[in-house]
């Protein structure tokens, strides 16, 4: 799935109101992300439900790679569906059934995010399993998008 690109005007309107928070005398983030994020009281807190690796078209891809694309690609549709971009997000959680499946899941995450200035918050865990035992990943964002447009 193509990642779509937030505008570079859209970069910057972010970058005056999101903050990441890397405070000295903790160790540095694994990967791309932000140990903080703040943000202004104004803005409409978007919470998404945890979205897993299943098309609409009721096709689920064997590996968490392709599961994470869709994954991500919803989470998209969700955000510009509330008028919000991925530059809007303030937290990423994932959940991945299996340690092998780290590697995969970071580089889809880091795609997905490569053009956005302030990275997000970002947790990743190894869980047991979901509903179905096909499904390999299930991610969940966080955003706040801006009162005023």
């Amino acid at each position: 799935m193509p990642v779509v690109s937030d505008s570079a005007a859209r970069q910057a309107a972010n970058m005056d109101r999101k903050t990441s928070l890397l405070p000295p005398g903790i160790a540095p983030p694994f990967g791309a992300y932000s140990h903080g994020i703040a943000v202004p009281a104004s803005g409409q807190l978007l919470v998404t439900s945890g979205q897993l690796g299943l098309g609409a078209d009721g096709v689920c891809p064997p590996d968490v790679a392709g599961q994470a694309a869709i994954c991500l690609a919803a989470i998209h549709a969700i955000l510009v569906e509330a008028g919000a971009t991925r530059a809007d997000v303030l937290r990423l959680n994932a959940y991945v059934t299996r340690r092998d499946d780290f590697p995969a899941y970071m580089a889809a995450r880091d795609a997905w995010l490569a053009d956005v200035a302030v990275k997000p918050a970002s947790t990743l865990m190894i869980v047991g399993g979901f509903t179905r035992p096909e499904f390999l990943v299930e991610i969940e964002a966080i955003a706040c998008v801006p009162a005023a447009r």
